[in-house]
């Protein structure tokens, strides 16, 4: 096939992901059972691309998006697009007096040979210019204020705000349609001058794209890499997909957005308040207490409850977390809520803000947090077992111990348990640092998404309750005291993991559990919890642990690395669906369309008969035998030719068999972009 630079215009709303069609399961370059790609490839001297065992029922072919249009056009259709600010910096001017004479004019694409056989309105080469290679060009009004500032609508902005691009680093080549005005400057400059016209005005800018390196080439259309080396090398499970994203992340993800979507029948929880404060649509996380509940938190020593809801001057979902019949007498302590407000770390759940409120017919305090969905406490994933705590249990008389637990069978793998102190350590070190304490470092305070991701919740919550009058000239004068309870929290968190059982913190079974993290892990976690535990005659940090964790801290930054590497594979098999959604979406605008301006075979004629044709030769081909013939790598190599409008020829065949048409896809995108562009136009007239 001939190579064709790809432009930027072709990649608006894509990141570009190249290698042969054959990628991640539509036919990986090792494998030759795919004769489709063969029949792509070779098909720019070839009419047609049906193979000798697949009939034509309609023209089918390659789905593809436009390219250069698909996000400004599609905009049209209510999706708001970012604003751009004006950059008086870009390197562009308007050229003065003899300066035009350092500019070459540009030679226009000829007409392609279908736009000379077929002719019709719709079907003429666009009227506006032609864009410079990189460049996509939408319609807008002409700027009102000096072009020496750049509008937003300008050329030098959008490009810079395009994604990655690879023609930067590519061989130009001749597309069927036109692509740019370029117009050079003197060879000795070594630049190139770009000139584009935006709503009437014409703008000059310095392209500053460095210079193709001689012999490279680049596909001309998107087509997908198989999976990197490093990421299949990983032995992922044998049931994972192979060009979709894993089943696991996709199902998690999944959850993660309808906890996120859930709400509650007002009329089944009258309690539930509509509104508060800010935040509506109150979705309880946890199981509401009894109206006339006495107990309290083991906690906080209120009663509290849980809700997510919706913040309505953002729409971002929070989790509120309501401390009950709690008056605020000194609001002084809110100097240490902006404290922790300013605490933003990957293990610690990010204080929002704290109001009071009376929506829940009593005075209460709302702390807000940010709502990580699908999480879980620690005491939830780790100590809910009865059984665990057998190995501490009294033994009646005449009764003998259990069989000793062992890591794997009643146990916590160590590796787990360094994973979590890791994460915990980092927390209370950024803590530590900002001159506050956690003073919540405890099992049900202590969120768990995903496998061994973990965050801090509640943080600033016993700054707020035990604020005493006395700290009014200092509030921070506890806070070295408050540190080293979070130490010795720390130190009771990772015994009762390694013993997996919170009985084992309690101080009649200390010595029995330190015989246990004996026999089963290594010194240097025995170590740890010793010095957590132990009371020092000095004051005690945070990075005293530090090299107790020593070369471990590597292994869970390889890991977590490791993980990256795994989710952007996976978001690497995703990464094309929108694009390719939205070029669904406007063709589906456009075919079998009922009436259009009163003419009812509006739909029949003209480009949209050519796009209908398309359309079956997409989806609707069949064998000589009359079966469907499906082929998901046909689909998306068909629309990615047709997003880059690559000179490829294709036959499309009519539903009769009695019409034949030969033509390009850049024929077909241009047929296309001109057709949706009549509907927008339509549609915003009538706004």
């Amino acid at each position: 096939m001939d190579g064709g630079a790809l432009t930027d215009a072709n990649l608006t709303d894509s990141y570009f992901s190249t290698s042969f069609i054959g990628v991640n399961g539509f036919a990986s370059p090792v494998e030759t059972k795919y004769p489709l790609m063969q029949r792509m490839t070779n098909s720019s001297s070839s009419p047609s691309l049906l193979n000798d065992s697949a009939k034509p029922y309609a023209g089918h072919d390659p789905l593809t998006s436009p390219a250069s249009s698909l996000f400004n056009d599609f905009g049209a259709l209510n999706i708001s697009q970012r604003r751009k600010t004006p950059n008086p910096t870009a390197s562009e001017f308007i050229p003065k007096g003899g300066s035009t004479s350092r500019l070459s004019n540009v030679s226009q694409s000829n007409m392609s040979a279908f736009s000379q056989v077929f002719s019709h309105p719709s079907m003429g080469s666009p009227a506006t210019a032609g864009l410079a290679p990189g460049m996509s060009l939408s319609a807008g009004s002409s700027p009102l204020h000096s072009p020496k500032i750049t509008p937003h609508t300008s050329p030098a902005p959008r490009r810079r705000s395009h994604t990655p691009n690879p023609a930067s680093y590519m061989v130009p080549s001749s597309a069927s349609t036109p692509v740019s005005n370029p117009v050079s400057q003197t060879p000795s400059s070594g630049q190139v001058i770009q000139k584009e016209t935006v709503g009437g005005t014409t703008y000059f800018y310095t392209d500053t794209t460095p210079a193709p390196l001689t012999g490279m080439v680049f596909p001309n259309y998107h087509i997908y890499p198989p999976t990197a080396p490093h990421v299949a090398y990983m032995q992922p499970k044998a049931n994972a997909p192979s060009f979709f994203m894993a089943d696991e992340l996709r199902q998690e993800l999944i959850n993660r957005h309808l906890i996120t979507m859930a709400q509650i029948d007002q009329a089944d929880m009258p309690a539930v308040p509509t509104e508060v404060d800010s935040y509506h649509s109150l979705f309880p996380l946890e199981p509401l207490p009894p109206p006339n509940r006495i107990q309290k938190s083991s906690n906080f020593g209120y009663i509290t409850s849980c809700y997510k809801a919706v913040n309505s001057k953002d729409d971002l979902p929070y989790c509120l977390r309501r401390i009950h019949g709690f008056r605020l007498v000194n609001t002084k302590c809110m100097v240490l809520v902006d404290m922790w407000k300013k605490i933003q770390h990957s293990n610690i759940v990010t204080l929002r803000e704290v109001f009071t409120t009376k929506a829940f017919a009593e005075p209460s305090l709302v702390f807000a947090y940010d709502f990580h969905a699908g999480g879980e406490t620690m005491m939830s994933r780790h100590f809910n077992d009865p059984n665990a705590d057998a190995y501490f249990t009294k033994r009646k008389w005449g009764q003998h111990d259990g069989p000793l637990p062992r890591q794997h069978a009643g146990l916590l793998p160590e590796s787990l348990i360094w994973a979590y102190i890791v994460q915990l350590s980092s927390a209370l070190r950024t803590i530590h640092t900002a001159g506050l304490a956690c003073r919540v470092m405890d099992p049900t305070k202590i969120l768990i998404t995903g496998k061994t991701r973990l965050r801090v919740n509640c943080v600033g919550v016993f700054d707020v309750l035990t604020f005493d009058n006395s700290q009014n000239n200092n509030p921070l004068a506890l806070m070295a005291q408050y540190q080293q309870a979070d130490l010795i929290s720390l130190g009771k968190v990772v015994l009762a993991l390694a013993c997996n059982s919170l009985a084992g913190i309690q101080r009649e079974n200390l010595q029995k559990a330190m015989e246990l993290v004996t026999i089963n892990y290594s010194s240097d976690l025995k170590n740890l919890i010793l010095y957590l535990l132990t009371d020092q005659n000095r004051m005690r940090s945070v990075n005293d642990i530090m090299p107790m964790i020593g070369a471990r801290f590597y292994t869970q930054l390889d890991a977590a690395q490791m993980r990256n590497d795994a989710i952007e594979e996976d978001l690497a098999k995703e990464v094309q669906n929108g694009r390719l959604f939205r070029l669904l979406a406007k063709l589906g605008t456009i075919n079998e369309r009922p009436e259009f301006q009163k003419d009812p075979t509006w739909a029949e004629t003209g480009d949209r008969y050519l796009l209908k044709l398309f359309r079956d030769h997409l989806f609707h081909q069949v064998t000589e035998a009359g079966a469907p013939w499906i082929d998901l790598s046909h689909i998306i190599s068909c629309l990615n030719k047709l997003d880059a409008g690559v000179p490829e020829k294709i036959s499309l065949i009519s539903r009769d068999e009695k019409s034949v048409l030969v033509v390009t896809y850049s024929d077909l995108k241009r047929c296309f972009e001109n057709t949706f562009q009549e509907l927008i136009a339509a549609a915003s007239g009538q706004l």
